[in-house]
């Protein structure tokens, strides 16, 4: 059995935030939504082949704060351009650098508090 793809879906109270930011700064763009009545309850927002889906608490899994105990890496193409168009608009974790793991990264943290790991193989 072939596993296809990972799309998470994580918790967020503020889903029109959330949408400004990723679409606004992260540059991606908003392929779905659920709407309760007036309210966006879940949006699926999507860059290339990456797709992040955000849900509004729910009976089910209200943890009442963000509990990502890890960070979302994302590879990409050309780690350093992305580094320049972000590094002074987003809260930064720890800024771009080679790790001896031969990759080069950075992180930011998004509206939410979740941490995004960029990264791209070293050139070597």
């Amino acid at each position: 059995m072939k596993l296809k793809a990972l799309a998470p879906i994580l918790e967020t109270k503020d889903i029109p935030g959330t949408i400004r930011f990723y679409t606004g700064v992260l540059g991606f763009t908003q392929r779905g939504e659920f709407k309760n009545g007036e309210t966006i309850a879940w949006c699926d927002l999507v860059r290339d082949n990456v797709s992040i889906m955000f849900s509004l608490p729910n009976e089910h899994m209200n943890y009442g704060t963000v509990m990502l105990s890890g960070s979302l890496y994302i590879n990409v193409e050309d780690v350093d351009a992305l580094w320049n168009s972000l590094k002074d608009t987003c809260e930064v974790v720890y800024p771009l650098e080679n790790f001896i793991y031969k990759m080069r990264e950075f992180a930011i943290k998004d509206n939410n508090g979740y941490v995004l790991n960029f990264a791209e193989p070293v050139r070597e």
